[in-house]
This record gives C-alpha cells, structure tokens and sequence, in this order.
C-alpha cells in the first residue's frame, strides 16, 4: 500500500504528494511480472525504455551522493550536469504517479476540515488531469524523440535523443499511473488534522511558516514535505 497525502498549497489548490525510497526499481526477476513490459521492447521504444533507465539511476546516484559529484570543466560536462539535475527535478515531480501504477491498493491522508467525498472528488479530478497531461506530452515527445534519430549521424552521444527519451518514457508511465489510480487502486481514506494546520500556515511569514511547517512534518514523519510546501504553496491564491 502507498500513502498519499492531499497538501493544501493554497485557498482551493491542493497537490498530491508521497515519499518512497529513492532507489531505482530494480529490474523484475525471470518469474516476476515486469510492468515495464507496457512499453514494447522493440525499436525505438525499446532504446527509449533503456535510456530512460540509464538517467533515472545516474541521476539518483548523483543525488544521493551530491559530494562525490565531479567538477565539470568542459561544456558537454556542464551541459550533462544541468541535464542530470533537470532528470532529478522530474523524478520528484512524478514519482507519485510512477508508483501509483504498481499499486493494488492506497491510503489518502487528507485535511480533517474536508469531508471525506470532496477529499476523493480532487483527487480523481487530479488525477484525471495528470491523465490527460501526460498523455498529450507522450505524442508529443514521442514524435520528437522520433525525429531525433537523425542525430545519430553526429558523432558522439546523443544527448537530443537521450532528453526526448526520458521524457517520453516519464509521461508514457505517469499516464499509466494516473489511469490505474483514478479507475483500479482501492483508497482508504484519513482524516489528519496536521494537514489542516498546512492550510493555515500558507498565508504567514516566510520565516514562521517554515517553522510550522517543519513541525507538521515531524508529526507526519514525511521527510521532504517542507522542501514540497515551499515549492508548491501560494500565499496569491489563498
């Protein structure tokens, strides 16, 4: 079962948000069912599938072990290290829906001043917005990673086809995820009033917020919540 928790970010704005371990799913063994398996495993869907797979762990290891990262004299380092950063800002976008697509069952934690039917009506409305999100960017992006085949002409990596590859395969599984939790997973539901408390910290002083929503934090046990609170929260739409 996974735990999602319905944020508050706003006056009527809420996100969906989850912490699971940062290692890359390891590959599935000769008799595990591999989902991975949605994407074909021929042509280019297969390449893109493996290139995807080669940036998701680079880009973990690079941000589990930030000391250990290398300085990056040349312009194709540089480029690489901002394209690893960017890969590692997306992993944390869509994490959720990623896992969402393996799951048989999950549990919303939302704000304890909604009712338990509005909780559920915004997150399927989220989710089917995800759905539709992400659909759109797979054609998109598959046809572009199409077109960057001609790179392959180009002496050295193809970097134009390793970008369009990861963002294919990112929104191809999103998709599946935000499918599989608006229409298969069973939720249970909880209220929790820490998350109301979220609600009322978005409008206060940057520095007093911070300190409400560390303590929020603690009470859930959600480890990067008051990185996601600060990035996602509006005071504006309050």
């Amino acid at each position: 079962m996974i735990d999602v928790y319905l944020v508050p970010v706003g006056g009527t704005r809420y996100e969906l948000y989850c912490e699971v371990p940062d290692e890359p799913e390891a590959p599935a063994g000769p008799e595990e069912p591999d989902d991975s398996a949605e994407i074909p495993r021929i042509g280019l869907l297969h390449r893109a599938r493996q290139a995807f797979r080669t940036m998701l762990e680079e880009a973990e290891r690079d941000r589990r072990q930030p000391q250990a990262a290398p300085r990056h004299p040349t312009w194709f380092g540089r480029l690489k290290a901002r394209t690893m950063r960017w890969v590692a800002e997306s992993i944390a976008e869509q994490r959720l829906l990623w896992h969402l697509r393996k799951q048989t069952e999950a549990c919303l934690y939302y704000p304890d001043d909604l009712d338990e039917a509005q909780s559920m009506a915004i997150v399927r409305a989220q989710l089917k917005r995800d759905f539709e999100k992400h659909r759109f960017w797979s054609i998109i992006d598959g046809l572009l990673f199409v077109a960057s085949g001609a790179f392959m002409l180009v002496p050295g990596p193809n970097l134009i086809a390793y970008y369009f590859a990861f963002r294919l395969v990112g929104h191809y599984l999103s998709m599946r995820g935000a499918r599989h939790g608006s229409s298969k997973i069973p939720w249970q539901t909880t209220p929790s009033a820490p998350l109301s408390d979220l609600r009322r910290a978005i409008d206060l002083a940057p520095d007093v917020r911070v300190v409400r929503v560390r303590d929020v934090a603690e009470r859930l046990r959600l480890e990067h919540l008051v990185t996601f609170f600060e990035r996602s929260a509006n005071p504006a739409s309050s």
